[in-house]
Formats: C-alpha cells, sequence, structure tokens
C-alpha cells in the first residue's frame, strides 16, 4: 500500500494545492495564526474527519476560538481524494457519494458552494448487471427505471412503481410522528425484518431481489441479519434521492469545510495524532499529542476518535462501568476493502438486444442468497469472493475533471473479514491475489477492461483501511453496530467537558454530515447559543 507524503501543505501554497489537486486538505496553520502548544482555545476538535469538521465549522462561525488536531499528514477521514495511483488521477479514498450531505441543511447553512464544493447528478443513477446479460438500470426518472424492470418481471415493475411513492411518503413524516403515518404498519414490519427476507417478501424475481440486497450492503452490514429490512428499498432511494458525487473528488467537502474554518480563523494542525485526554477536576481540559504538545480548551474538547480508541485515552473509572461495558460488546460492521485502478476505459456493461450502458456506480451480486454466507465467512476468517456484494465506483464518468482527458478511475469496494484465522496482517500476503480474483468478477461483466486497460493500481485491505485512518477500527469505515449500524454514543460523554461526533453518534457512518451538525447543536447550546444562530446564513 502506497503511503501518504508527510509533507505539509504551509498555507502560502495551501490555496494552490487544493485548487490544482482536489486532495484532502492538509494545512499546517491556517489564517497566518501560530498555534503553539501553549495556545489555548474555546473547543478543541480532535480529528479531521468531514463530522468534526462540519461541527468545528458551526463553531467557528458562531466566534468561538477552534483548533482542530488530525493526526494523519491530510484531513478528511474517509472524505479525501489523492492521487495514489498515477498523477492526474483522482481517486477517493474511501467515500465517493454524498447525497445524503446535500439533504444536510449544513451545505447550505455553511455556504459550502462558496468555497468549492460543487455537486454532480447524473440521471443514470446505477446499474445492476448479471452474468447471463439480464441487468438493471436505475434512473431518477421512475418510469424509466420501471422499463428496465419489466422486461424480467412486470410484476415487479408494478411493485416498485408504486413502492416508491408510498415509501417516500413515509419516510418523509418526522421520526417521532412515525408510527401513525400511512402504510406504518407495512414498513415497519418490512423494516424489523432482515434485508433478505424483505427482499424476498416484495419481489418476485432473483434480479431484483440480489439488487436491493447488494446495493443495501454498501453498509457493510449482512443483510441476513434482522433489523436490516430497510436494505430491500435500497433501489427506491436511489431514484428519489440519486447519488450526488462532489466535482474533483470526495475530498473537495473537506477541503470546502477547510477553508471555510480558515476564514472563521480557526486553526488545523496535522500530523497532531492525540494521545491522551487532558482531565482536571474530573472535566476533560484539553489534549495531549503524541510529540507530546499540549492544548487547552476553555469551553469543551469535541472527539471523532473512535470509542473503541477514546476509553483507553483517560482513567477507566472516569468512564462510568455502564459505558465501559457497552463499548466491550460493541461489534462493528463487515469490514472493508477498497481497491482503486487507473485505466484507459472505462467499465462498459453489455445489456441485452446490444450496445451496453456506461455509469458512475454499478452494484455486482448474482444470488441474493449469497448474503447469508457472509457472515459466517466473516465469523470464521476465510476470504470468500465468489458473490459477495460488491459496489464499482468510476466518478470519471459524471466527472471528467478526475481524471487525464480520455481516461478514467475505477473503484471497487465490499466487505472482507478484518480478522483472518491466520490474523489481520495474513492481508499483506493475500491482497494482490485476492484483489485479481474480485476484479475478474468485474470483468465478466465488464469484458472490455483487459489487462492492458489498466494502467495503475491502488489496493487497500481491511487491514489497510485501518491503517489509512485508525477511526476505522478494524476496517468498519462506517463505525456501526454490526446488525443495526447504530451509532455507539450519544454526542455528550460521560466525562464533563468532552463531547463526540463522528460515525460513532447518530445518525451513523456515510457521509451525511449530521453527526457532526448534531454534535455543534448540542455543544452551541450548553455554549449559550443555538445551531440556528451559528447557522443562520451570513450577510
Amino acid at each position: 500500500m502506497s503511503q501518504e507524503s508527510a509533507g505539509n501543505v504551509s498555507r502560502r501554497n495551501f490555496l494552490g494545492a487544493a485548487t490544482a489537486a482536489p486532495v484532502a486538505l492538509a494545512v499546517q496553520r491556517a489564517s497566518g495564526q501560530s498555534a503553539a502548544p501553549t495556545d489555548r482555545f474555546d473547543v478543541v476538535v480532535a480529528g479531521a474527519g468531514h463530522n468534526s469538521l462540519v461541527c468545528a465549522a458551526y463553531l467557528a462561525k458562531a466566534g468561538f476560538k477552534v483548533v482542530v488536531l488530525e493526526g494523519r499528514p491530510t484531513i478528511g477521514g474517509g472524505c479525501k481524494t489523492q492521487e495514489v495511483c498515477m498523477p492526474g488521477f483522482k481517486e477517493d479514498l474511501c467515500s465517493s457519494v454524498h447525497g445524503a450531505f446535500r439533504t444536510n441543511p449544513a451545505y447550505k447553512e455553511l455556504g459550502l458552494r462558496d468555497y468549492g464544493l460543487e455537486y454532480i447528478d447524473d440521471e443514470l443513477v446505477m446499474h445492476i448487471p448479471f452474468f447471463d446479460g439480464t441487468s438493471i438500470t436505475v434512473y431518477r426518472d421512475l418510469a424509466k427505471t420501471c422499463e428496465t424492470i419489466a422486461k424480467f418481471s412486470k410484476k415487479d415493475a408494478e411493485t416498485f412503481r408504486k413502492l416508491v411513492p408510498d415509501y417516500e411518503a413515509y419516510t418523509k413524516v418526522p421520526a417521532k410522528d412515525r408510527a401513525s403515518a400511512p402504510k406504518a404498519g407495512y414498513f415497519g414490519r418490512l423494516n424489523a425484518m432482515s434485508g433478505y427476507d424483505a427482499a424476498c417478501s416484495l419481489f418476485e424475481s432473483r434480479y431484483m431481489r440480489a439488487a436491493a440486497v447488494s446495493c443495501g450492503h454498501f453498509g457493510g452490514v449482512a443483510g441476513s441479519d434482522f433489523g436490516t429490512g430497510n436494505q430491500a428499498f435500497s433501489l427506491v432511494t436511489r431514484v428519489v434521492n440519486g447519488r450526488s458525487i462532489a466535482k474533483g473528488g470526495s475530498g473537495m467537502l473537506s477541503v470546502a469545510l477547510g477553508k471555510f474554518i480558515e476564514a472563521h480563523h480557526g486553526v488545523i494542525l496535522t500530523n497532531k495524532p492525540v494521545a491522551q485526554l487532558m482531565v482536571e477536576g474530573g472535566k476533560c481540559v484539553g489534549v495531549e499529542c503524541n510529540d507530546g504538545s499540549k492544548f487547552r480548551a476553555e469551553k469543551a474538547v469535541v472527539s471523532t476518535i473512535h470509542l473503541k480508541h477514546i476509553v483507553n485515552m483517560a482513567p477507566r473509572e472516569l468512564w462510568g462501568e455502564d459505558f465501559l461495558r457497552n463499548i466491550e460488546v460493541f461489534k462493528p460492521e463487515h469490514a472493508m476493502f477498497s481497491m482503486h485502478y487507473a485505466t484507459s476505459d472505462p467499465p462498459q456493461y453489455p445489456v441485452a438486444g446490444g450496445g451496453h450502458v456506461i455509469s458512475t456506480e454499478a452494484a455486482l451480486l448474482e444470488q441474493a442468497e449469497s448474503v447469508l454466507l457472509l457472515n459466517s465467512y466473516n465469523a470464521r476468517g476465510e476470504v470468500w469472493v465468489d458473490d459477495i456484494p460488491l459496489q464499482i465506483v468510476s466518478p470519471s464518468v459524471g466527472d471528467p475533471t478526475r481524471a487525464p482527458a480520455g481516461y478514467h478511475t475505477v473503484k471497487i469496494e465490499g466487505t472482507m473479514p478484518y480478522g483472518l484465522k491466520e490474523g489481520p496482517k495474513h492481508w499483506d500476503k493475500i491482497r494482490d491475489e485476492v484483489a485479481e480474483r474480485i476484479f475478474a468478477r468485474l470483468r465478466r461483466v465488464a469484458p472490455n477492461l483487459t489487462a492492458d486497460k489498466i494502467l495503475a493500481k491502488f489496493l487497500e485491505s481491511p487491514l489497510d483501511i485501518e491503517r489509512m485512518n485508525p477511526a476505522m477500527w478494524r476496517g468498519s469505515a462506517h463505525h456501526g453496530e454490526r446488525r443495526q449500524l447504530s451509532p455507539a454514543a450519544n454526542y455528550k460523554l460521560p466525562i464533563a467537558g468532552l463531547y463526540q461526533t463522528g460515525a460513532c453518534t447518530p445518525p451513523g457512518g456515510s457521509i451525511t454530515g449530521y453527526p457532526g451538525r448534531n454534535a455543534a447543536t448540542v455543544l452551541l447550546k450548553d455554549l449559550g447559543t443555538s445551531i440556528e444562530v451559528a447557522g443562520a446564513k451570513q450577510a
């Protein structure tokens, strides 16, 4: 696995670096401020994932003196883009799709378009090909989507035609009132099922069942588990919400947030991994970094460190027995792998009757029943690639700025066991061979991707995912509880003055920004103001 450059980008050349190569922001000192270890701040933010950056942005906008400390050379956590394969090929190292962030009020409240964040929404949202030549193409247009389904099942097409508006109306009802919403009992029962059972209840064809659970598996929780029934609606949400991508790379969200924090006199320091919480009189008053530097917080510390790590950064008795027990039994969703390729062609998916589809995103799974095997292989620590759900993302199809003219980026993501029976480090020995087997599955539905079309590659095993971002504990990119993808903690941790954001808090993982805004809401209220005041549009 390639390593990130250890060199920081100074304030002098930061703006040029952010625009010339839209990688996640790496900035040592912001707004010309000199941040010595003895500096005091109102709020110290430990970690610079997109949620902690959202939280810091609101705090900075409200006038509080904020410092963000990031352990890696670049900010962004799982929301970063770098040229890891070849110069000019901008690869999203983890996240690619920001559909949920588009609906977050933070997008407009922070005016992130003014800081370079622009989104692209393709009419063709998702393509799902099968080995026998059958395929489903999902569009924002419901009628067009139903036409592709009707080619193999008129009944499923009609079911889907009715399901989309019904489910959209149900989910628009506020959560507190949803129990009394129209069709609440129907959707409640489906949601309580496993994703597999819910998909089988809704659809008759193996194609729709497989498509639903494969796209539903993007969160890393096996669709065999109870409480995953909403996975059956994964194609519905793609019609309703689309799959927005950031122009220039997923990391442009982190870059925009970094610029916003700078513009509001915040400080961002990279290569500053937090090693310990500073607690005085039972209250968290700052943090100490690996290099011995200390940063004091007059008002609060906000963490995006994974809870499995942060409990070791303060005396255990301060956390309380209940909290520690909850963390001890926390089990992550299945670990992610992410494989990146610089190519001369995009994936071209042949369709029945001739021609082919080229799409920004695709999903592969032959049989819905295959998801029933995932927990077994995960528990045994054995690699199985024959029919695991795969997400194929080629952002250069919708965003030509991602690669040199005429060239493309391709990413394959899915889940594999982190804890191999030979031990996690065994991934370093088998990563390339496993990647070849996975790529062979893609080649079966995109035969144009012959070996000569692959210019370079960058492979991340579950172990590499954790190395890239220690907050992705055991390679769990979404930090979710295995069965329910549920967050492990609320925004206030048991130690006074210590707040939490990121994927360990509601509503959990993915690029939504909601944990960041929610944490800011709680903290700003405690500081005597409100998110409404901080989020008010600037003059």
